[in-house]
Parts: structure tokens; sequence; C-alpha cells
């Protein structure tokens, strides 16, 4: 996850105030996807997940010092 500038193969999405960019062909290729922020005490960040999953095991955090996905 990452903050960026709207370019023109985006979808955009505006939930509870946040705006969401999700390429084109990502968002045709992954179908639906959910954001959530997850709160265990030992594990907190974001939660992105697909309903056609892209990868194997693909994460996203922005726990730790940087943040990011891999």
């Amino acid at each position: 996850m990452v903050l960026d500038e709207p370019k023109d193969n985006d979808d955009k999405y505006e939930v509870d105030g946040l705006t969401y960019l999700i390429d084109k062909e990502l968002s045709q290729t992954s179908g639906k996807v959910t954001v959530d922020f997850v709160d265990n005490g030992w594990q907190q960040g974001f939660s992105v997940n697909a309903e056609n999953p892209l990868g194997s095991g693909a994460s996203c955090s922005t726990s730790g010092c940087d943040g990011g996905c891999s």
C-alpha cells in the first residue's frame, strides 16, 4: 500500500472519507478487494484480501519502520 495520485488507468473508490485507487487491469483480475485494519495485540496493520488472489501469500502491513507489501 502506498500513497499515490490518481492515474488514467486507475479505478477510484471512496469509502468512509478514504479514497482507494486500484489499477483497472488489476481490479478486473482480482475481483472484489477488501481492506481491513487488524489489531491482535502482537499483530497490527492493514489486511488486504482479494476475491481472486493474484499470488502465493502476498501480504501488506503498516507495522514496523517502513510498511510495505511482499
